[in-house]
């Protein structure tokens, strides 16, 4: 669970962008909509590998960039 406290002097939009930042940060949010309907093994294999070869391509074409 994810905590702020609020400073002495400090607004509410200030204490509200400290804890979006937080949130961000322990990636509830991205946990809550992955999680948001069951998503079968064979899925989520599919999906980890595609995410794995999109990363890999990414990173190959950025090493064949800098040859250039």
């Amino acid at each position: 669970m994810s905590t702020v406290m609020r400073g002495d002097q400090e607004s509410f939009d200030a204490l509200m962008r400290r804890f979006k930042k937080v949130v961000l940060e322990d990636r509830i949010l991205s946990t809550t909509r992955r999680n948001r309907f069951f998503e079968k093994p064979s899925q989520e294999r599919k999906r980890k590998q595609a995410r794995k070869l999109r990363k890999s391509r990414q990173t190959t074409r950025k090493l064949e960039e800098r040859r250039w």
